[in-house]
């Protein structure tokens, strides 16, 4: 007992170490796909992850912007060695203010998708200048006679807080002979989808030594979601095995979202379920109409297929029989008294038609003799009545009789039913009354109410995993 808990515990930690990993190798997927897109604010705030990740996506500096940079950086220089007002930097400045100038016409940011980088670039030397022309406005901010003006010290720092970072965003990147950006995110990808290969190949070693019935390829498929894992395209599927692998670690509960789920499959299983099942019933219900099947068979005829009896029991009788007795035995003396009472005022009312009785009226006493003598009436006939049915049947003579009865009446109604135009006329008015119940009724029994009996279903089992209180 005590080496199964070690195993588990031993297995548990070994799936929580993959399913970290698993982590891992996602996160790093994520990362890689979205690094060009955040690469200049790591650029601003993690220049260290631009120095280590940049070789991974084939981006070095862009050469143009690059330069342009290097020759600011030369231009303070030469203004700390010489002064501002020397040759030389009235030399550097020139210099610098024609690479603005091809900067703006050659456009070295497009080449990254980065075009917008450098209109952000130009608005704000314009508007800095106060000139609606980024070209004339970085020819006179990169004149000796601005910088004097307008202090050197407050413009040089002004372009490296506002201008510079954005230029040094540019980057140049790699195409492969695929015409294609490089990417080599496959080398760091590489170590995790040899260790889940391999992981991959010991559990289906393992299931197919535990179900020897198992081929290599149901083996492999058992954990179809690891294969996502191994893929070097559509990584994004990984995370299905992640959620999966945190899961089964207990690392992460994904009971409530498998719950909802299983309850939207089933909704629309169960919907599309019972529209398919009620329209075929009916459909078939109608297909019988018109062969004439139904009315052969109320008519005890020969079916078109064999009648299969199960019991030897006329059930339609047995059932006329059963409800008979309810209605003798149970219903009628339930409603005796209000029998009663319609059989009173009926004779009340008689009494009162006749000319003589009106005229009797008038005498004291006739009035309250009439009405105990229609209460007397009234009980004597209901009495009479149902002690007759009782009689008849109680009675076996009586039995027979009735039984002959409704053996003669359905002799003489399946006499008349098979007239033609009588049974043509019922056909048809069954086959448009099944078909308006499909129109109306089967998309909304369909509809109706999936998620209420879903919840039921849930609320039984429920009660049925909680154990009953045994009452002591």
């Amino acid at each position: 007992m005590r080496n199964i808990k070690s195993y588990k515990q031993q297995n548990l930690c070994f799936k929580r170490i993959m399913a970290i990993l698993a982590t891992v190798n996602l996160g790093l997927f994520l990362f890689d796909l979205s690094y060009v897109h955040w690469r200049d604010f790591y650029l601003r705030k993690l220049p260290q992850i631009i120095q280590i990740y940049d070789p991974i996506k084939g981006i070095e500096p862009n050469r143009d912007t690059k330069s342009y940079l290097e020759t600011v950086d030369a231009l303070e220089e030469q203004v700390r060695q010489t002064g501002l007002e020397s040759s030389q930097v009235n030399s550097k400045l020139i210099q610098i203010s024609r690479l603005s100038s091809e900067m703006i016409d050659s456009n070295p940011f497009a080449g990254v998708n980065k075009s917008g980088t450098l209109e952000k670039i130009k608005k704000r030397m314009r508007s800095h200048i106060g000139n609606e022309s980024a070209k004339q406005s970085f020819a006179t901010f990169w004149s000796q006679s601005y910088l004097s003006q307008n202090g050197w010290e407050q413009q040089i720092s002004f372009f490296n807080q506002s201008i510079r970072p954005l230029i040094a965003s540019n980057y140049f990147r790699q195409i492969g002979e695929n015409g294609e950006f490089i990417d080599n995110f496959w080398i760091i990808d590489l170590p995790f989808v040899i260790l889940f290969g391999v992981e991959l190949l010991g559990r289906t070693f393992l299931l197919r030594r535990q179900y020897p019935g198992f081929s290599w390829l149901e083996a492999l498929l058992w954990r179809w979601y690891d294969l996502f894992l191994l893929m070097p395209f559509w990584r994004g599927l990984r995370i299905i095995s992640v959620l999966i692998r945190l899961d089964q670690a207990r690392l992460l509960n994904l009971h409530p979202v498998r719950k909802q789920i299983n309850q939207g499959i089933v909704a629309n299983f169960a919907e599309e379920l019972t529209e398919i099942v009620v329209v075929r019933i009916i459909n078939q219900v109608q297909s019988s109409i018109q062969k004439g099947e139904v009315t052969r068979w109320l008519l005890q005829q020969e079916n078109l297929r064999p009648y299969i009896d199960i019991n030897n029991v006329n059930e339609v009788e047995a059932i006329a029989g059963l409800l008979v007795k309810t209605i003798v035995y149970q219903v009628l003396p339930e409603i005796q008294p209000a029998i009663v009472a319609i059989l009173r005022h009926n004779i009340e009312t008689v009494f009162e038609q006749v000319p003589v009785y009106r005229n009797l009226q008038n005498i004291p006493g006739v009035g309250q003799a009439q009405t105990q003598l229609s209460k007397q009436l009234a009980t004597q006939i209901t009495t009479n009545l149902y002690k007759t049915l009782v009689s008849a049947v109680e009675d076996p003579v009586g039995a027979k009789l009735t039984s002959q009865l409704v053996e003669s009446f359905s002799k003489v109604l399946g006499s008349q039913i098979k007239e033609k135009h009588v049974l043509l006329e019922i056909q048809s008015l069954l086959f448009d009354f099944l078909e308006e119940i499909k129109l109306n009724y089967v998309q909304r029994l369909s509809q109706e109410d999936i998620d209420q009996i879903i919840e039921q279903t849930r609320q039984l089992r429920t009660q049925v995993s909680v154990p009953a209180v045994v009452k002591r």
